[in-house]
Formats: C-alpha cells, sequence, structure tokens
C-alpha cells in the first residue's frame, strides 16, 4: 500500500490517543504466548441452470491456517493463509476468468489456489480504539453494502488502514481501501482490483433495543470504472416486546450516485423494510427491498460492489448484478432452531423496480447443525423459477466444517 497514506493516517490517529493497551511484556512473550487456529471446510455445490447444457459440480475444500500474537505495548500481528483445492473433480466454471475451458457449466466461484487471506499490524490506544494497518477482513452492518462474502471458499478482503473508535458513546469506523482481493482470487484481473477507496460508518445505540447507523462509502475502483460510486444512507432498527414475543422493525435508505471514473451519470436509491416476529422457537419475517434502476439507461441502477451478494435476493445468485430496470424483492420466511437443527426458510417474489417486469420467484431452505464443539454440517437449497429474464436455476450444497 502507499506509504504517505498510511504514514498519515497512522500519525493523525496516535496524536489523539494516548495508553496503549498492553498485555505480553515483551515481544517474545507476545509470538510464545499467540494462538494459532486450523479449520477445513469441504463443500458440494451442484447447479442445474436451464441456459447450460451440462449441470456444474462443485467439490472444493477450503483449508485455513492463521496466527495471532498477544498485544504488547499496543501492538499486535496477525496473519492467515487458505488454500483452496478441488476434490474428486472439477466439473464446473470457477468464474472470472479462472477456467476457460469450462464455459460449458454454470459458474461455481470457488477458484483453487493458496493465498494469504489476512496479515495485518494492529494498534490499541484503548480497548475502543484501534488502528489496523494491512490486509484484513472488513464487515459492516449486515454487509449490504461492504463485507467478506464469507460463503464462497475464497473470501474477499481489503489492503487498507482502518480505524474504529468509541465517540461519545457511540461506534465510529473509518477505512482507506487501496486495493480490494476478491473471491475470484490473485491470478485473474477479476480478483484484484486497484482502489482509492474511503469508507465511514456511524452507529450509536440506546435503551438495548434502538439502533441507528449512518454510512458514507465513497468507491474509487480503478480498475473497474463502473464499481466507483458515492453511497449515502442511515438505517434504524428498533424491538419491543408483545406479551412474551419481540416485534422487531428495521427500516433503511441510501442514495448513490456515479463517483470518480465511472462512464455513467446516474443517480439512484435503495429502500428496506423488515418485520419479525420471535414466537420461540420460530421467528417469522417479512420484507421489501428495492434497488433503483432506469429501463432506458444501461448501467444506471443502483450497485453493491463490495457487498456479500449471496446473503441477499435469493441463494441462488440470479441479481448479483442489479438490472438495468432496477429490483424489487418480496421476501417471506420463518427460520428457527429445533433441538440444535437451526433450519430457514425464504420465498421471494422478483420484480422490476422501473416499470413492469416479472423477475421470477425464489424458494430457499437450510439446515445446519453444530455436531460437536469442532464439527459442523450444513444442507441447503436453492429454487428460481424464471421470469422475463433470466433462467430457471436450482442449487444445492453440502457442507462439512471443522475447526481446531
Amino acid at each position: 500500500m502507499k506509504k504517505n497514506h498510511l504514514w498519515l493516517l497512522t500519525a493523525l490517529a496516535t496524536s489523539t490517543f494516548t495508553g496503549p493497551v498492553n498485555a505480553a511484556d515483551s515481544w517474545g512473550d507476545a509470538v510464545s504466548n499467540g494462538q494459532a487456529n486450523l479449520s477445513f471446510r469441504y463443500r458440494f455445490e451442484m447447479v442445474d441452470q436451464d441456459s447450460f447444457d451440462r449441470d456444474a459440480n462443485a467439490s472444493t475444500l477450503r483449508t485455513r491456517l492463521n496466527y495471532r500474537t498477544e498485544r504488547h505495548r499496543g501492538w499486535q500481528f496477525f496473519i492467515e493463509a487458505d488454500n483452496v483445492m478441488e476434490v474428486f473433480g472439477d466439473n464446473y466454471n470457477a468464474g472470472g476468468g479462472n477456467t476457460p475451458n469450462n464455459g460449458q457449466y454454470p459458474v461455481v466461484a470457488d477458484p483453487t489456489g493458496t493465498e494469504i487471506n489476512q496479515a495485518w499490524f494492529s494498534y490499541a490506544f484503548t480497548d475502543a480504539n484501534q488502528l489496523t494497518i494491512g490486509r484484513q477482513r472488513i464487515l459492516l452492518d449486515n454487509q449490504r453494502f461492504v463485507g467478506g462474502v464469507g460463503w464462497r471458499q475464497n473470501e474477499q478482503t481489503y489492503d487498507a488502514v482502518s480505524f474504529k473508535a468509541d465517540v461519545a458513546g457511540s461506534d465510529l469506523f473509518v477505512a482507506y481501501i487501496e486495493n480490494v482481493n476478491r473471491i475470484f482470487g490473485e491470478d485473474v484481473a477479476a480478483g484484484d482490483h486497484d482502489h482509492q477507496s474511503v469508507l465511514a460508518n456511524w452507529s450509536n445505540s440506546w435503551e438495548d433495543r434502538h439502533h441507528l447507523t449512518a454510512y458514507y462509502y465513497n468507491l474509487d475502483n480503478e480498475d473497474a470504472a463502473g464499481f466507483s460510486t458515492a453511497t449515502l444512507g442511515a438505517a434504524f432498527k428498533t424491538h419491543w416486546p408483545v406479551g412474551d414475543n419481540q416485534l422487531t422493525l428495521g427500516v433503511e435508505f441510501a442514495s448513490q450516485a456515479d463517483a470518480h471514473n465511472n462512464p455513467v451519470n446516474y443517480d439512484a436509491e435503495y429502500g428496506r423494510l423488515d418485520l419479525g416476529l420471535a414466537l420461540d422457537p420460530v421467528t417469522f419475517f417479512i420484507g421489501y427491498e428495492v434497488l433503483s434502476g432506469d429501463a432506458d439507461n444501461a448501467g444506471a441502477a443502483f450497485r453493491t460492489p463490495l457487498a456479500t451478494l449471496h446473503a441477499f435476493n435469493g441463494w441462488a445468485d440470479q441479481f448479483l448484478a442489479t438490472p438495468n430496470a432496477g429490483l424489487a424483492d418480496v421476501f417471506v420466511g420463518a427460520k428457527g432452531d429445533i433441538e440444535g437443527f437451526k433450519w430457514q426458510v425464504v420465498y421471494h417474489d422478483f420484480a422490476a423496480e422501473d416499470g413492469p417486469g416479472d423477475f421470477g420467484q425464489e424458494l430457499d431452505f437450510s439446515v445446519a447443525k453444530k455436531l460437536n464443539k469442532n464439527f459442523s454440517a450444513l444442507l441447503k437449497a436453492a429454487q428460481y423459477e424464471a421470469g422475463d429474464i433470466k433462467a430457471d436455476t436450482n442449487k444445492y450444497w453440502v457442507m462439512l466444517s471443522a475447526q481446531f
């Protein structure tokens, strides 16, 4: 990363706070008393998509090893390496140009390879104020705008300098990003985007039930001009008791415009409404999410290029990019925990935001079980029925995880 930016931000931060947090008495103790973790995640993903003659069958194993020192004189170091390998075959398109000879298969964005997933130093001025420099995970709010795409085997991380602080009882996070390490991996251009982007996120909670967030994300993507945007938004969440149960409400709105080198001149909006009712052991929820677009102006739709997109608009991943006519998603579902089996079912109805247009329906289902302190299992399915765009798509997953 550019040293002038790092030195400037570090100097500003260290001039504001004093009293570093200490744990180890020396760097030798900090290293020897550090903690290492090893994890494995095997996943089989099958994709049956009508627009392809052949089904994708991706059988992959991710191995992750990391190490974190104790803190000494406020400083701490963390490093994490991932390896993704194919197991029992490679009948899928890994996407992003990784597998040019497998274009006959649908995309399963899990390319193979070994990478440094994270490598950072952090300095804690106090328990609530911390500066982090290097390759790091950045997960903001529900990851609708900035996340790690943790569902994919190769996680999205950021080469950045970030700072989080307690400001008069509220939480402030700011970051300067110089590179985004995307899920497609460092071997292809689509997996590595240069940035000069700034993130700012402020939140505050009160009365143990109200939560307000405001954010501004100025993205300057030097490798993908269409991803350069400026987004300003706010979200409010609350809950209140209804007898022995709990009702939840969430409201969010954001406004976006083109920025920097973006070739499309546009303004777009985002809105979301969530309602939930917890009736132990089942929670019912309903919501409406809209990303505006312009059917007559290609590329003038609301964009979320740093989001964990799999968590939104259906698990079949048919709307990773907002259609030109925008997207309106009405969803209803239920989730619960029965004797350690965590399950969820969601139904989506998709439509165009700008003008008429049926974009299809989708039914998603998952069940997960923690087998013991080290092992867990997941079964998951998504069935998308196409409307005026896309193609019928069915996806099924089996995943086994181990953590040591």
